[in-house]
């Protein structure tokens, strides 16, 4: 064993996180669902491509004005 090794020792993180799983057993689906619903989307490439050429380059100095 190591002098320098805590294995006793948990954050205050990790024990919070824990006692959460302890509590919840159903969060990590429940986290997966909700990620799904923003994040996890089919992307149309065809759609990005048209969005893509469609696009407006900006000027140069966009808060200067020509007074």
């Amino acid at each position: 064993m190591s002098f320098f090794a805590r294995p006793e020792y948990k954050s205050d993180t990790t024990q919070f996180i824990e006692q959460l799983r302890a509590q919840k057993p159903d969060l990590e689906e429940r986290q997966r669902e909700g990620r799904a619903l923003l994040w996890d989307k089919a992307v149309d490439s065809e759609v990005w491509q048209e969005y893509r050429a469609g696009r407006v380059a900006q000027k140069p100095y966009v808060y200067q004005t020509n007074a």
